[in-house]
């Protein structure tokens, strides 16, 4: 017989899982949910000191008591924590863990990173700084050092995921029963053993809140090395449309994804990952060679008149700075300027008589979209103080998660930015990306972008958790009478660039590209009207 372990995550404890060990119970295997110390269920509240030592031993203990011959351990966001520590304390015992809607933690990993604001992660490690600012607060314990953060407020859960399909009653549900997280087990280090690694794997991805097989090919294929052990025969994969409660959601569906889990079934994606990557796929075009010059973290693609440093007529050219999406890691190689994609964009437009630039920026995280911000504000200082380019004649053209980066010139364009496109945007934080700063919000900033023109190529076979942003920024265009334009590609897939060499993919591109520079050639500056 299969026992399944069922640890919850943040607030909640084993009453949570009560339907899904019903439908497991159902099937014939045992179910034990579990409440970690201090979490509700007529316990007594987290004692000072309790941290996620504690709660690895809580599981550890169940483990101990548990007569099965197969044992799985389910770990729901931060429940992955205590599940991952207690695995690696038995791991004889363990046929399989199922991750279910969480994120991938290494060794000496706090789960901070589930913390959905920079000012409650401040407020954890200084216990004496100002509370959160998403309806949580941080209380002191009797040593002034362990504190108990409060559940969130009704309307504040989809702060710490998508509520998608949980209702109001659920919700209600959910903030009455929600017990205070103690903060140490949050601030702790996972102790995770090598040997966990070796343990088959099961992910559960809830594709309401931002998760999806796809972006997790996505990630592999970008060879970040914490990632390759997801390319093991022995992970697999699960999707359920719903958000980052399933359990209360769809636990029907989710009791028959853990028992099928436990058979071993499930998607891989070893295969897949064995394929050229995507970023790495030629371009869709065949582009003639323009020469390229290497400035510090951008390339310019110069067209050929500027080959002597002569520019169009005598005079400079304008400038299109194209910005890549992310987050990505930080040791990617090939970086982005030298992604297929990216390299013909740069050199399609030189081709067409304007300058092309290319650049890396920071963006490895989504804490970092502020200093991705700022690297793209230094490269296009740069571009436009260089002799060749003319700084009043300039575009930014954002692709995929990139598209958040738009937000500070929508808000405030400046006179020299002729023109905004964006490809495949993601242009709000998707539910899971709850790190990125508010101020990365596209469908709040174009209210401000006044007649700023904007490109936005849009794929019909687009993601649905994406294009739910996309949809967000065009009614939030149309409600200020943004001046945007909008080119289809109906069957055109997330970096169509690369992965749909088509007559209707190529068509779009040129079009697109010839609408920016259409714009940068107009005369007179739209954004001199603007801010007249």
């Amino acid at each position: 017989m299969t026992a399944f372990i069922l640890v919850p995550g943040t607030f909640t404890g084993g009453w949570i899982w009560q339907e899904v060990a019903a439908g497991l119970r159902a099937s014939g295997a045992q179910a034990h949910p579990v409440t970690l110390t201090g979490m509700g269920d007529g316990g007594p509240p987290a004692a000072p000191g309790t941290d996620l030592e504690t709660h690895i031993q809580d599981v550890v203990r169940l483990i101990d008591r548990i007569d099965a011959a197969e044992v799985v351990l389910v770990g729901h966001a931060y429940g992955l924590y205590p599940v991952l520590g207690a695995a690696g304390r038995r791991p004889e015992r363990i046929t399989r863990i199922v991750n279910v809607d969480g994120g991938l933690p290494q060794d000496g990993d706090p789960a901070l990173a589930l913390v959905p604001d920079q000012a409650l992660r401040d407020r954890l490690l200084n216990p004496s700084g100002p509370d959160g600012d998403d309806g949580t607060a941080v209380g002191d314990g009797p040593d002034g050092k362990d504190g108990l953060i409060a559940p969130p407020s009704l309307d504040a859960w989809q702060r710490w995921g998508s509520v998608e399909g949980v209702g109001t009653e659920g919700l209600e549900r959910l903030s009455r029963r929600a017990a205070p997280q103690p903060a140490g087990t949050l601030t702790q280090p996972l102790p995770l053993a090598e040997v966990v690694g070796e343990l088959p794997l099961t992910g559960v991805l809830c594709t309401a809140n931002g998760s999806s097989i796809q972006l997790v090919e996505s990630v592999v294929g970008f060879g970040d090395p914490r990632f390759q052990s997801l390319t093991d025969p022995r992970v697999s994969f699960f999707e359920l449309a719903t958000g980052h409660w399933p359990m209360l959601s769809v636990p029907g569906e989710l009791a028959e994804v853990l028992v099928r889990a436990a058979a071993g079934e499930g998607q891989r994606i070893g295969p897949a990952a064995k394929e050229q990557p995507v970023h790495l796929r030629p371009f869709l075009m065949d582009v003639p060679e323009r020469p390229r010059e290497r400035i510090g973290r951008l390339d310019l693609h110069l067209p050929e008149s500027l080959s002597d440093g002569v520019g169009d007529g005598g005079g400079p050219l304008p400038a299109v700075v194209f910005v890549h999406g992310g987050p990505l890691p930080a040791g990617a190689r090939p970086t982005p300027r030298d992604w297929p994609v990216l390299v013909g964009y740069g050199q399609y437009v030189a081709n067409l008589g304007a300058v092309g630039v290319t650049l890396d920026h920071g963006l490895h995280d989504f804490t970092d979209y502020g200093r991705a911000a700022q690297d793209i504000a230094d490269a296009v200082t740069l571009v436009r103080a260089d002799p060749r380019v003319d700084g009043s004649r300039v575009a930014l053209w954002y692709f995929s998660g990139g598209g958040l980066l738009s937000a500070d010139w929508l808000a405030e364009p400046p006179p020299w930015l002729r023109c905004v496109a964006a490809t495949y945007p993601v242009l709000a934080p998707l539910p899971n990306w709850m790190l990125v700063d508010p101020r990365f919000r596209p469908a709040a900033a174009v209210r401000g972008a006044g007649r700023l023109p904007i490109v936005l190529t849009r794929v019909g076979l687009e993601q649905p958790e994406i294009m739910a942003t996309v949809q967000e920024f065009l009614t939030a265009a149309g409600e200020c009478e943004a001046n945007i334009e909008v080119v289809d590609v109906p069957s055109g897939h997330h970096s169509f660039e690369a992965v749909d060499h088509t007559d209707e993919a190529r068509e779009a591109v040129r079009y697109a590209v010839r609408t920016v520079l259409g714009h940068l050639r107009a005369q007179g500056s739209s954004a001199a009207t603007r801010t007249a």
